[in-house]
């Protein structure tokens, strides 16, 4: 068992995020299975696209006492009610700690930010390695004893300097990979080994002001807001599954450096809370969107 930060212990347990064709039952015949192999439940929630008719679930219970062991639960879940109801699934458990890779290029703010909540135990994660493609964040990571590799990136090598970082995040064990301000575009095959499992962060309110340049655009417009998105990346740019997003108001009177230090806030803010989601196991994602559990 863990013990909760209020000094209590928490109990372990399971999540299983569920999705497939509404029907009739389907509630009840989760919690049944549960309830019959003597769990204790935790937290329940669930969802319906009524455009779509799907059903999404969130369950999460107490595993002290259950009757099946960790690596059955799966296939007993399976065989007694999710092969009937076409139910897609993820299991996983409350004591699985993810090995987090984070890629940087040369902004600091989100780093920072990142590393300050893992290293107070906020985030309950790992980070082996910080990767670069310029080294002058690397202080930072030699600063708080994280491996930091740096990797160039340029248009002959950018093949060959993917597969050498791949081959690190595989002998890493890495689980998910958070973009904090990385400025490189990832290549399909890179994404494919992740699929659902890389976070961006992106300086804008997608899909407004795009390019390098949004803030000056915002500025040059006279809005009234700024925005962040954080997203997973797929191999359409900037048009993945949005896990997160904010604004902050602006006014005439803020210059671009006051809308570059007010999105830079809200950048911190978003990926954070996306990663959070990511970690806690809050996200089910299907056709492109996500369901984003309380």
């Amino acid at each position: 068992m863990n013990k909760a930060e209020n000094g209590n212990i928490k109990k372990r347990s399971a999540i299983l995020l569920i999705h497939c064709p509404d029907r009739t039952g389907l509630v009840a015949s989760v919690t049944e299975f549960i309830g019959r192999n003597n769990g204790n439940i935790l937290y329940l929630e669930q969802y319906v696209d009524m455009e779509k008719k799907i059903f999404f679930m969130r369950v999460e219970w107490d595993l002290s006492g259950f009757l099946i062991a960790d690596e059955k639960i799966g296939v007993e879940f399976d065989s007694s009610i999710g092969n009937k109801f076409q139910m897609k699934k993820e299991l996983h458990f409350s004591d699985e700690i993810l090995r987090m890779a984070v890629f940087v290029s040369d902004m600091p703010h989100c780093l920072y930010d990142i590393i300050s909540r893992f290293s107070s135990g906020e985030w309950n994660v790992n980070v082996p390695v910080i990767i670069s493609n310029h080294q002058t964040l690397q202080p930072i990571a030699e600063k708080f004893g994280i491996d930091f590799k740096f990797f160039p990136v340029n248009k002959s090598a950018k093949h060959e300097q993917e597969k050498l970082e791949l081959k690190l995040l595989e002998d890493l064990k890495i689980d998910f990979i958070v973009l904090a301000r990385y400025m490189q575009i990832l290549s399909e095959d890179f994404v494919s080994r992740f699929p659902n499992k890389i976070i961006n962060i992106h300086h804008s309110f997608l899909p407004a002001f795009p390019g390098a340049k949004p803030y000056h655009s915002a500025y040059e417009r006279g809005v009234k807001v700024i925005g962040s998105t954080s997203h997973y990346v797929t191999v359409d740019l900037d048009a993945g599954p949005i896990i997160e997003q904010d604004v902050v108001r602006v006014s005439h009177s803020d210059s671009i450096q006051d809308l570059i230090r007010k999105g830079k806030d809200l950048e911190k803010v978003v990926l954070s809370r996306a990663v959070w989601n990511h970690i806690q196991r809050k996200i089910l994602v299907y056709d492109n969107r996500t369901v984003i559990f309380s």
